[in-house]
């Protein structure tokens, strides 16, 4: 970013201002893509919750004692390997966001910052989640 000449301010003012503005930048941009990462994490974890909720729907026909349960089981197997997948997909955007968190932290410690507790409550990367278990 170019900075008008300001006949004020000394060479090494205009470039320390110049340092900070970068730094500045640095952060957003870091910042940025956690929460992107994190954006992402929640559009799967939608995802996921609509097809637990399939899922249950299936599971409580079943229950009614279905007449054609053998197809209602076979149903419910090819659901859960959908849910499966999309948990795999969810863990592996959560090593994503994780990382990207890992970066942000490096970068705030790089530029001497050193506490992180407002980073840390800003952008929370959830635990991974576990397969669906066939009973």
């Amino acid at each position: 970013m170019k900075m008008a000449f300001n006949t004020n301010k000394s060479p090494e003012d205009i470039l320390q201002e110049e340092f900070l503005q970068e730094k500045a930048a640095v952060l957003g941009r870091a910042g940025e893509s956690v929460s992107k990462a994190l954006e992402k994490l929640q559009g799967i974890e939608k995802s996921l919750k609509e097809r637990l909720i399939r899922l249950r729907d299936i599971e409580r026909s079943i229950r009614q004692d279905c007449p054609d349960i053998d197809n209602m089981g076979g149903l419910r197997r090819q659901i859960m390997i959908e849910i499966n997948k999309e948990i795999n997909k969810y863990n592996r955007a959560r090593e994503y966001a994780s990382t990207r968190y890992y970066y942000l932290i490096v970068t705030r410690e790089a530029m001497g910052m050193r506490r992180h507790h407002w980073v840390e409550q800003h952008y929370r990367v959830p635990p991974r989640k576990k397969h669906l278990q066939d009973d």
